[in-house]
C-alpha cells in the first residue's frame, strides 16, 4: 500500500501544481472527478495487483472490479477531498482498505501534499509515519474539536471544523488532532481506512451496518467522550 500511495502521490502533487489545467466533470450535486481521480485509482490498482494479483477491489471510480478472491479485496478512494483539490487547497489523502472476509485487516490514509501517512494493521495498532498514535484522552465535551460537514453543521452545538475530507479526519481523530467525527451519507471508500485507524488507535466507531457500500452514517470518538456526543448529536 504504502509504495503504491508514494507512486499515485507524484501525479497528484504534479497535477495540485497546475490544477486550473484541469478537466474537470461533476458526478452529482456535490461530487466532481478529474482526470486525476482516474489516473491514481489506475495506478493503486495497477500496483496493488502485482503483489496481490487475485483480490478484488471496490473503488470510488470503476466500482467493483471482482477477480478470483472476492473474499479479499481492496477498499480505495483515489482523492478523498477532490472539491479541496480542484479548489487549491492543500487538505486531501489517498485512502486504502484491505477487507477479508468481511472484516478490515490494513488501513492506509496518505496526504501527498504535507507527506503525512496514517496507517493501521488490525490488532497491530495505529502509526502515524511510524510513530505510535491515539485518539485524544480529553473528557469535556466543550473541550473538544470535532470534524463535520456543513450539511451538519446547523445540527449541533459542538465546536467543529468542516476540513473537506472525511478520511482526513478519521485521520485525525485517530491522532487526537480532533476529538471525534460525525457525518452522514458518507460511501464506504470514504471511511473504511479511517474506521480501522481510529479503532487501532483506542478510538470507537458506531455500527453503521455491516457491508454497506453507501449512506453511511459515521460517527467516531475517542471511547472517553462517545456516548457524551452520541447523546449531544441526537437525531442528527
Amino acid at each position: 500500500m504504502i509504495k503504491a500511495c508514494e507512486k499515485a502521490s507524484k501525479v497528484i502533487i504534479r497535477d495540485f501544481g497546475e490544477v486550473e489545467n484541469l478537466q474537470v466533470a461533476k458526478k452529482g450535486p456535490r461530487d466532481f472527478v478529474t482526470k486525476t481521480d482516474k489516473r491514481v485509482e489506475e495506478i493503486l490498482i495497477g500496483e496493488l495487483t502485482k503483489y496481490k494479483k487475485n483480490y478484488s477491489f471496490l473503488t470510488e471510480e470503476s466500482g467493483k472490479i471482482e477477480n478470483n478472491d472476492n473474499d479479499k479485496k481492496w477498499i480505495i478512494d483515489p482523492i478523498d477531498g477532490t472539491t479541496n483539490f480542484l479548489h487549491g487547497i492543500p487538505h486531501f489523502a489517498i485512502s486504502i482498505a484491505l477487507e477479508i472476509d468481511g472484516e478490515l485487516k490494513s488501513a492506509l490514509i496518505h496526504d501527498p501534499i504535507k507527506n503525512e501517512m496514517f496507517f493501521a494493521d488490525k490488532n497491530n495498532g495505529a502509526y502515524f509515519n511510524n510513530q505510535r498514535i491515539r485518539v485524544s484522552k480529553k473528557n469535556l465535551l466543550e473541550d473538544c474539536l470535532f470534524g463535520t460537514n456543513i450539511f451538519g453543521i446547523k445540527s449541533t452545538n459542538l465546536n467543529v471544523r468542516c476540513l473537506g475530507s472525511a478520511a482526513l479526519d478519521l485521520a485525525y481523530v485517530s491522532s487526537g488532532r480532533l476529538d471525534g467525527f460525525f457525518q452522514n451519507s458518507l460511501n464506504v471508500w470514504d471511511v473504511a481506512a479511517g474506521r480501522l485507524i481510529v479503532e487501532e488507535a483506542g478510538g470507537k466507531v458506531n455500527n453503521f451496518g455491516e457491508g454497506k457500500i453507501s449512506n453511511i452514517n459515521l460517527r467516531a470518538s475517542s471511547s472517553n467522550i462517545f456516548t457524551k456526543m452520541m447523546e449531544n448529536l441526537g437525531n442528527f
